[in-house]
């Protein structure tokens, strides 16, 4: 009875959907998050009669053949990037990426890490670093005397003082763009690494090599739709309802195998 097994696949499948499905929704509020899509292929075939196979001695053969398929797997689960909305918050600190690309941070264990989530903060030495406390690369400094700093489109860091009336550069950031930053590997925290998928980062200046330019002062919104998401989970509650439904009919039917006398 193959319908159990290949039921089974399809419970499967639909409740990693659910689960995709729901780690959107949570993330709702998440600063610069891309929506995850849960992707399927068919399950290898079982070849009852190959197409083509000669089906008589005038060397007929069969046009179609008979296939049975047996059932589904997750083939992905990528990443839908997409631009989120902008919010403005006013804060000196506050960088919205206006486009593609990624804010490099340095992790504890030296390896880079990339981010769109530009909430970043001030540690007690003055330095630029993200919630989590991951310095941005390149690193800034912002003096303890500076009144306020300004970020422009093309990610220079001036600061401006109460003795002086011109600003001082202190820096400039970069963004970094990947051929396939869907291959990015997601490590929690608004944060991924490279992979041999994603290829390696190219550093840029914002608004040169495709990339996007920064905008002081805003937050990049999550990019989850929630009328969507809430159509897929009904679409995958009734896949779930349905696949089940198979198997109590599977049963049923070796059930009556069983009785007959």
């Amino acid at each position: 009875m193959r319908a159990l097994t290949i039921a089974a696949t399809g419970m499967a499948a639909q409740q990693m959907r659910v689960e995709t499905i729901s780690n959107n929704l949570a993330n709702m509020s998440t600063t610069g998050y891309n929506a995850r899509r849960a992707e399927f292929a068919d399950l290898h075939y079982q070849q009852m009669a190959r197409p083509g196979t000669i089906n008589a001695a005038d060397g007929t053969v069969l046009p179609t053949g008979v296939q049975l398929g047996l059932g589904v797997r997750p083939s992905a689960v990528s990443m839908h990037l997409a631009q989120g909305s902008l919010s403005a918050t006013g804060g000196d600190l506050d960088l919205a990426i206006d486009g593609a690309g990624f804010l490099e941070v340095t992790l504890p264990s030296g390896q880079a890490g990339f981010t769109r989530d530009g909430g970043l903060k001030r540690s007690g030495d003055g330095l630029i670093v993200t919630s989590d406390g991951y310095p941005v690369a390149p690193e800034v400094t912002i003096p303890q005397d500076a009144r306020s700093i300004a970020i422009n489109a093309d990610g220079e860091v001036y600061a401006y003082f109460d003795d002086a009336a011109e600003a001082q550069l202190l820096g400039q950031f970069n963004l970094v763009g990947f051929t396939n930053p869907k291959g990015l590997e997601a490590r929690g925290s608004n944060l991924f690494t490279e992979t041999e998928a994603s290829g390696p980062p190219v550093v840029s200046t914002p608004g040169q090599d495709g990339l996007g330019t920064l905008r002081q002062g805003y937050l990049e919104d999550s990019s989850v739709d929630p009328v969507r998401e809430i159509t897929e989970l009904i679409e995958a509650q009734r896949g779930y309802e349905m696949n089940a439904k198979i198997i109590s009919a599977a049963d049923q039917m070796l059930g009556a195998t069983t009785q007959v006398r």
